[in-house]
């Protein structure tokens, strides 16, 4: 689960991935999106290590989403209905609206910010999301705000419609509302409602309670697996982020599948790789193939030096699920890492794999890169070094890094039209 950190309003911003918890986030929302005619593979999904409730749209059909919001739900229908709320905003086309809206609203620190966030994400560079102005404009604050609180009202009545449309109650979303209602208790008392961007939580909580009241699915039940992938995200995400508060949420007193899950993870981030070991393996025992366990295991094998093990699990888990380019590229790094020309051949071809399902993952590029280095390919680590500055957002650089490849590459090959390509692409031809 690498972070990334990146920085926006002075504060610090680590973006996580991680493939089950992803995978747990689109399986919520697979309903979801079916009942909005959404295709799925055109929403990017994006994990911000932050404790706070949120989650929110920007930078086109991108959704955000705090971990807090993820750790601190109980039941998976709390996040479906948030989820919900930000697909609305997305069909709601709000934010193309949201454009228009803030150049008569002074309120260009607001797309500094979010346009400096979308860089981040895509080059990791920090200092892309600093250059957005502060938020503290107030000239015309009030308009933009009350048009925010309509976009607000209309996502929360597009989510209403979905999960009826989906099958799904809202209570979740009723549930999650009054978690809501007791921050802000807690932390806006006496706030004024025409300068907050969402409309007052009791406002919102009486629209859903009515809705609910009402609905005919309001009585509908999840499957029991929603539960249950629920729940283990939750084990791993605090095991990770916080890992002597899971050890102290999940006792060994706890034989459940994610007090074991937690503890492996806990453990091996504090560095007790034998008892580590010991809970995954209690965990695969089991289910022999799962391949998140998997992936774990190989994870504790590499933390403890056992890097050929490791190879075997992350391998095992890429039969189950081979479109899992996170994986392929942890593959391709432990494999880079042993070293000696069949690992090196391996790992490049994880790495293009892992590049036909995720094209910008720098990770993967580097791996790649790596090992055409190690072969001796000049011309191919140039090229591919062209494609992460390009990817970066550095143009001068991807042209010239472009430049040389195709010095060193056989004239009018693939290769050779790739670097060509990316000269063209950075003079946006």
């Amino acid at each position: 689960m690498p972070f990334s950190p990146a920085h926006a309003q002075g504060r610090d911003i680590s973006f996580i991935r991680d493939t089950e918890v992803e995978n747990t986030i689109r399986f919520y929302l697979q309903r979801i999106f079916e009942a909005a005619g959404v295709d799925a593979s055109s929403i990017q999904i994006h994990l911000i290590n932050d404790s706070r409730l949120n989650a929110f749209v920007a930078g086109g059909q991108r959704i955000f989403i705090n971990t807090g919001l993820l750790i601190t739900a109980d039941e998976p229908g709390e996040v479906i209905g948030v989820l919900a709320h930000e697909l609305g905003h997305i069909t709601g086309g709000h934010l193309s609206k949201f454009k228009g809206t803030i150049e008569n609203a002074q309120a260009a620190a607001i797309a500094g910010m979010l346009l400096g966030l979308g860089a981040a994400l895509a080059t990791g560079d920090g200092q892309a999301a600093a250059a957005g102005a502060t938020l503290g404009q107030q000239i015309g604050e009030r308009s933009f705000l009350s048009y925010s609180r309509a976009n607000e009202q209309a996502a929360d009545q597009a989510a209403m419609t979905f999960l009826d449309e989906a099958g799904i109650s809202a209570k979740g979303m009723l549930d999650f509302m009054h978690i809501l209602q007791s921050q802000d208790r807690l932390y806006s008392a006496g706030a004024n409602p025409y300068t907050r961007t969402h409309p007052l939580t009791e406002d919102r909580i009486l629209f859903v309670q009515n809705h609910v009241d009402t609905s005919p699915v309001s009585a509908a039940k999840l499957p029991p697996e929603y539960l249950a992938v629920h729940l283990r995200m939750r084990a791993k995400l605090e095991a990770y982020l916080t890992p002597k508060d899971a050890l102290r949420d999940y006792p060994v007193s706890d034989t459940s599948v994610p007090a074991h899950y937690a503890r492996s993870i806990a453990y091996m981030e504090l560095f007790k790789l034998d008892e580590s070991l010991k809970e995954i393996d209690t965990l695969l025992a089991d289910s022999p193939k799962d391949p998140f366990f998997l992936e774990t295991k190989g994870d504790i094998l590499r933390r403890s030096g056992k890097l050929a093990e490791a190879t075997e699990s992350y391998r095992a888990a890429i039969e189950i699920l081979p479109w899992a380019a996170l994986v392929r590229t942890t593959l391709g790094e432990t494999l880079l890492q042993l070293g000696g020309e069949a690992n090196v051949q391996e790992a490049l071809d994880n790495a293009n794999i892992a590049l036909s399902y995720e094209p910008d993952m720098i990770r993967a590029w580097n791996v790649k890169g790596q090992a055409h280095q190690n072969r001796g390919e000049t011309g191919m680590v140039l090229l591919t070094q062209a494609e992460v500055a390009h990817r970066k957002g550095e143009k001068e650089q991807a042209k010239a890094l472009a430049t040389r490849a195709m010095e060193a590459l056989p004239k009018e090959s693939a290769s050779w039209i790739q670097a060509q390509d990316i000269i063209y692409r950075a003079d946006d031809k």
